[in-house]
């Protein structure tokens, strides 16, 4: 057979790939397990009777601009990662970035706070089961994150699966605002970010043994 034949033949049938398999993929995953994560929130720990004031306040957005934005960076970055060859140095600012931004703002507040009241403003009424909370949420979240990276054809995989879980608890952490009393910002640096961290662990560890092809 000649090469021209045998490249004929392999290239029958060859269906184009679809450019926005990809973002339709993660579309699902990161609605489907938001949506999950809402309902987990409404269940089981229940939207905090004054959500409707305190959403008018610009203290409460800034408590949401912290796992929005790292969502939307790790959703960048899980979608590159998610092809091969992609580069993903432009997409370290979008995840690092945002917990630069929360530390330092601790630190400033924490510096005006009295000295005696600094623990209390890092504990806050809920450090016990804040981060629990969030891990536990992040479940739905991660499995569909999941199961979009599987269908795709990511080769780092153990930053891959860290990214995928960053995101996974960024949603939780965002459907966890719905029900957290908690608006200090110091409170947020802590337990929030370990909420967050927690499963971008679980899917480093996971990762090779979920992902491979």
């Amino acid at each position: 057979m000649k090469t021209d034949d045998l490249i004929s033949m392999l290239a029958t049938g060859v269906m184009p790939v679809d450019p926005h398999a990809v973002s339709r993929r993660f579309g699902i995953a990161v609605a489907t397990g938001a949506a999950l994560a809402t309902l987990l929130v409404a269940a089981t720990l229940h939207v905090r009777a004054d959500l409707a004031e305190v959403a008018v306040t610009p203290l409460f957005w800034a408590k949401v601009a912290l796992p929005l934005s790292l969502a939307s960076g790790a959703l960048w970055m899980a979608s590159r990662l998610a092809r091969p060859g992609m580069a993903t140095g432009a997409c370290w600012p979008a995840v690092t970035v945002p917990f630069a931004a929360v530390w330092l703002s601790a630190l400033y507040v924490l510096a005006q706070t009295p000295a005696g009241e600094r623990a209390a403003a890092v504990l806050g009424q809920t450090w016990r089961v804040c981060p629990f909370n969030i891990a536990v949420l992040s479940v739905p979240v991660f499995i569909a994150v999941f199961w979009a990276l599987r269908g795709l054809a990511p080769t780092r995989l153990r930053l891959t699966g860290a990214v995928g879980g960053l995101l996974s608890g960024a949603v939780a952490t965002l459907a966890y605002c719905l029900h957290c009393p908690e608006m200090g910002v110091a409170f947020w640096s802590v337990w929030y970010v370990l909420g967050m961290l927690a499963p971008a662990a679980a899917g480093a560890l996971l990762a090779p043994r979920l992902l491979r092809w």
